[in-house]
């Protein structure tokens, strides 16, 4: 089982691969690490913060049954190639109730990691990213 090591100023959390609900998605996220973007908080959809993905993972496939109504540290990968409906993926990290959306509509993506350590902390930096602004955030693979 590979491990995401996630880090944003003071929180740390570390996410399961779930290579075997999104192989694809997995493999795209894995291509993109170490990475370091701005994270920042959703409009539409609730309790939830994202990295904008513009058209980078156009070319990833829905995979399985994807999720709209994830579950606090279910990360979804939303590939962005509806462009009809939002403009550009999204990796997209759910802290609390939320249904993802854009203003076009219902939208769902892959799921892709699900935070194993660090969930109590979750809430914590979902808050400090919708009221303080955008956080550089870090994903790496944890080796080992």
């Amino acid at each position: 089982m590979k491990k995401i090591k996630i880090t944003s100023g003071e929180f740390t959390f570390i996410a399961r691969l779930e290579e075997e609900k999104s192989p694809e998605s997995c493999k795209w996220l894995l291509s993109m690490l170490p990475w370091t973007d701005s994270m920042i908080h959703v409009s539409w959809s609730g309790h939830a913060c994202f990295f904008r993905l513009q058209d980078r993972a156009w070319g990833v496939p829905y995979e399985g049954a994807p999720v709209r109504f994830p579950s606090k540290g279910e990360v979804l990968l939303y590939p962005g190639n509806r462009p009809e409906m939002q403009m550009g993926g999204e990796l997209y990290f759910a802290w609390g109730p939320n249904a993802f959306s854009c203003d076009n509509g219902n939208l769902s993506g892959n799921h892709v990691m699900t935070i194993i350590e660090g969930l109590e902390d979750l809430e914590a930096f979902g808050q400090k990213v919708h009221i303080d602004g955008h956080q550089d955030t870090t994903l790496e693979l944890l080796e080992g």
